[in-house]
This record gives structure tokens, C-alpha cells and sequence, in this order.
């Protein structure tokens, strides 16, 4: 048997704010935005060259979960972005508005820090030690 986690569903409060966060700020693709019914949109985005699994943008519906969008793990990192190059990302994440919680730092798996995203998520920007 095969299986594989295609898609993570990220509640967020707009669907075209958090398109433009994911495709400018990180580099994302935009791998299918198409409508639904009562004015919902099926929006997926992942880093470029990703196969395997995408974010699912999913605009809150009502009170209960328009107060999840931002903290869906409680505050700790939910979302891990793996790069080959830490440098040139951070980099240019920062050049794109960014929030970084912290600098980068070593730890013996690898060169790591928190941003958050545009409702403050918190991600790890994340080079595995070769």
C-alpha cells in the first residue's frame, strides 16, 4: 500500500492576502485557485518544485474558526520549510517582508529559524546538516 499526505489544510482570513503572502513573500507556487460554491475557492500553493504535498488555503468560515486563523498549533511551529540553501532564503525572505522570531541559528540538525506568516503562524526555515 502506498499513501502520502497530499495536502495541509491552512484556515486563513482572505484568500487572495494569503495567496500574495505565499507567492511573493516565500516564493510559493500558485498550483490551482478555482471557485466553489458560496463564494468559496479551492487554493493550493507550495514551494516551487514541490511534488508531494501543497497547502490547502482555506478562507474561515464564521466565528469558530476565524478565531483559529493564526494559532492553529496554540503558538508553537506548526509548518517546517526545508531549503538547500538557508542564506540566499533567509535572505531574500527578509528582503520579502518576512517576520523572522529569531536569528538563525546552528543546532546539530541543521541551520534553523522562526518567521511567522502574515497571520503569525509560526514556520521553521529549516537547512538539514548534510
Amino acid at each position: 500500500m502506498s499513501q502520502r499526505i497530499a495536502s495541509i489544510t491552512l484556515v486563513v482570513a482572505d484568500y487572495d492576502a494569503a495567496i500574495a503572502f505565499y507567492t511573493q513573500a516565500l516564493g510559493f507556487e500558485l498550483l490551482e485557485d478555482s471557485p466553489r460554491e458560496n463564494g468559496k475557492r479551492w487554493v493550493r500553493v507550495a514551494p516551487a518544485g514541490a511534488a508531494n504535498c501543497a497547502l490547502l488555503l482555506a478562507k474561515a468560515d464564521g466565528a469558530q474558526q476565524s478565531a483559529r486563523v493564526g494559532d492553529q498549533t496554540g503558538g508553537r511551529v506548526g509548518f517546517f520549510l526545508h531549503t538547500d540553501n538557508f542564506a540566499r532564503d533567509h535572505a531574500a525572505m527578509i528582503a520579502n517582508g518576512v517576520q523572522f522570531l529569531e536569528a538563525p541559528r546552528s543546532e546539530a540538525y541543521g541551520t534553523v529559524a522562526v518567521f511567522q506568516d502574515l497571520y503569525g503562524n509560526r514556520w521553521d526555515l529549516l537547512e538539514l546538516a548534510s
